[in-house]
């Protein structure tokens, strides 16, 4: 295959993730980067390669990428992601897809006018113990799915939030643990139960009182399918608990997987400690095999470095998706999805009233 000659927007944290897949595989020839601090985009260049940008415009107009990664704090998205579409050239944005449904539709306009693709990262959909979930529920393991939990009990201190002066204020993150920690998991949810029809939320600052955001939320869900849906999200426990999402069946089976053990790693600042695993699995005949794919899981995060992974497998998926004229995995409309959820439950929250979900372009 061709490789597709790829930029990247964005050389922070995040975007060093993208970088170090993007230069590594074959599918990617990384042309340019592309940053306001120009220190920081020579040092992004000189590690990773590609020529080196301060401005998004010149670049599109300049470097030749036919695909660009968008890695700026996600408020920045949109504007970013429309240059590029209009351009023609095919998008991957970091989660969330953006602060606010209005910037999710721009994108995903754009990218339709242009016929190019669009992705938002989501990397989790790619661990193994995931996948074994999606491929039981499709092949009917479980009936229906009628039950989805998604819990994330974490933790970010103080020097997390101080990190980056935009973190922690809405009018620069756009929210809080629902919008820049619950993006994968909200997804994983999504993706096993199917659309959400309505959401009942409410949000609080438990004990962040020095950030102007949610620290903690809690909603109910009703699914299209009919299933219903429950999520409580924190980073009020020191220091940290787990992250787990549940699926339960119409035939009265359970499956299950803890994507994150003790608080969720930061990306560019801590790595993932202990590996995802299936921490729940009752289908009929199949009992018996939790404890095997949980070793299978454990041997298999001892032999990769499991942020870097999982990032290029869904990075491959998007550029082999553009030269096979096909949807990747992760869809813009999926990480649209994501963004109505968590707008739902702060309208609820404001509101005091049930929220229907459109899933509609204005």
């Amino acid at each position: 295959m061709k490789p597709v000659r790829t930029a990247l927007v964005g050389c922070g944290k995040v975007g060093g993730l993208h970088a170090a897949a993007l230069a590594s595989l074959p599918e990617s020839m990384l042309v340019a980067v592309c940053d306001p601090t120009l220190e920081r985009a020579e040092a992004f260049a000189a590690r990773y390669g590609g020529r080196v940008f301060r401005e998004m415009p010149r670049m599109v107009r300049e470097s030749g990428a036919e695909a660009v990664f968008i890695c700026t704090p996600h408020p920045l998205h949109a504007e970013s992601a429309v240059l590029a579409a209009q351009a023609g050239m095919h998008v991957m944005v970091e989660k969330p897809m953006a602060a606010n449904l209005a910037d999710c539709d721009a994108m995903l306009r754009a990218a339709e006018k242009s016929g190019v693709t669009l992705s938002v990262m989501s990397q989790r959909r790619f661990y193994e113990p995931v996948l074994r979930m999606k491929a039981a529920i499709d092949a009917g393991k479980i009936g229906r799915p009628v039950l989805g939990l998604f819990l994330m009990f974490s933790w970010r201190d103080r020097a997390y939030y101080e990190s980056d002066p935009w973190r922690g204020k809405w009018a620069t993150e756009g929210g809080g643990v629902l919008v820049n920690q619950s993006p994968h998991q909200l997804d994983l949810l999504r993706w096993f139960m199917g659309d959400v029809e309505e959401i009942s939320g409410r949000w609080s600052n438990l004990n962040h009182h020095y950030i102007e955001v949610d620290d903690t939320a809690v909603a109910t869900l009703k699914f299209r399918n009919g299933g219903l849906g429950s999520i409580v999200t924190s980073l009020s426990q020191k220091p940290g608990l787990f992250t787990k999402v549940h699926i339960h069946g119409s035939n009265g089976a359970s499956i299950g997987v803890e994507t994150d053990r003790g608080a969720t790693f930061i990306a560019g600042v801590s790595k993932i400690a202990e590996p995802p695993l299936n921490d729940l699995w009752t289908i009929p005949g199949e009992e018996q095999l939790l404890p095997e794919y949980q070793a299978a899981d454990r041997a298999r995060f001892q032999a990769i470095d499991p942020i870097a992974h999982y990032h290029a497998l869904q990075i491959q998926d998007f550029l082999r998706a553009i030269r096979e004229d096909r949807p990747p995995l992760v869809t813009g409309e999926d990480g649209r999805a994501v963004v109505e959820i968590f707008s739902a439950i702060y309208e609820s929250n404001k509101t005091k009233m049930n929220v229907p979900l459109t899933l509609r372009l204005d």
